[in-house]
């Protein structure tokens, strides 16, 4: 039986250890954009994308060294993320993980370059790593960094929709668009990536891309119901700012209770999507699991 906080916190580790290799710590005119970086890439977080990454390449291959660039990658792409979603002009934004958020740490022009750096940094990790790969890796490789830019093309789109909806009277269609492609889509990547990458079977592959939809979603679910109801010194950040901001969410739409019972239906169809991997896939159900009833 996994015992899926130890196992977690492990994972974590790993993943801020590798991490750590990439921070650039040179004296340079630049430094301080270079520290606005590190600040947000090492400011703490769960580590899921680089986590699904890792245990989704473990179902089919043992050696994990081969996917870790891009486990790295998406860690920094999401981290880019995070700090364009905290800026004045979409969330607006005080905290994040406890501490202020890096347009509040530093400014809003060193918050906007440091996240076009670290979604840089991206590209050159997996850059490097390609063109450190013989002919049989490149093939794999190269759709995983396609997945990546696809992903953080419907996040963008994600995103843009969801501050267009701030007010607005939108379908349960929308909604779910919104969400899948806001949130949904980095996370479904980062399982594709890790099975792409193990070159695992095409049945396989729809099998985790189904699971993936799912935890994407109820993820998402799961924020828009901290939101309204987090604790806000676990959460690191103020609770009602959705609603604040008039966001169309999960709970906006079908009131709390229905939130919730949305989610709970969404994260059984997800362990049911990898019952065929047995005790293999332990730590994705038990991840399912955290997604549904974590409190930050």
């Amino acid at each position: 039986m996994v015992n899926f906080k130890e196992e977690l916190k492990k994972y974590q580790q790993q993943i801020n250890q590798e991490l750590e290799k990439y921070i650039r710590k040179e004296k340079c005119p630049e430094e301080i954009l270079n520290e606005s970086m590190e600040y947000s890439l090492m400011a703490g977080g769960k580590r899921l994308r680089p986590i699904l990454v890792l245990v989704t390449y473990k179902l089919f291959e043992d050696n994990i060294e081969k996917c870790m660039p891009y486990a790295v990658a998406i860690e920094m792409i999401h981290n880019f993320s995070l700090i364009h979603d905290d800026l004045p002009g979409i969330d607006n934004d005080d905290f994040r993980h406890g501490k202020p958020t890096n347009h509040k740490m530093f400014n809003e022009a060193t918050a906007i370059l440091a996240g076009d750096g670290l979604l840089n940094s991206a590209y050159m990790v997996i850059s490097q790593d390609l063109s450190k790969s013989n002919k049989e890796e490149i093939i794999p490789k190269m759709q995983v960094l396609q997945e990546y830019s696809i992903a953080v093309d419907r996040m963008l789109a994600g995103e843009y929709l969801d501050t267009e909806a701030e007010g607005k009277n939108i379908s349960e269609n929308e909604l779910k668009y919104i969400h899948e492609n806001k949130t949904g889509a980095m996370l479904k990547a980062s399982v594709r990536a890790g099975a792409i990458l193990a070159n695992s079977k095409k049945e396989d592959l729809q099998s985790l891309t189904n699971y993936a939809e799912k935890i994407g979603l109820a993820f998402q679910i799961k924020d828009d119901i901290l939101s309204e109801e987090g604790d806000e010194k676990i959460l690191g950040k103020p609770v009602g700012n959705d609603k604040e901001a008039k966001k169309c969410t999960y709970v906006s739409q079908y009131g709390l209770t229905g939130a919730k019972e949305i989610l709970d239906k969404i994260t059984k169809e997800a362990i049911k999507e990898i019952e065929k991997y047995g005790q293999k896939a332990e730590f994705l159900k038990e991840l399912a699991l955290y997604i549904q009833n974590r409190e930050k």
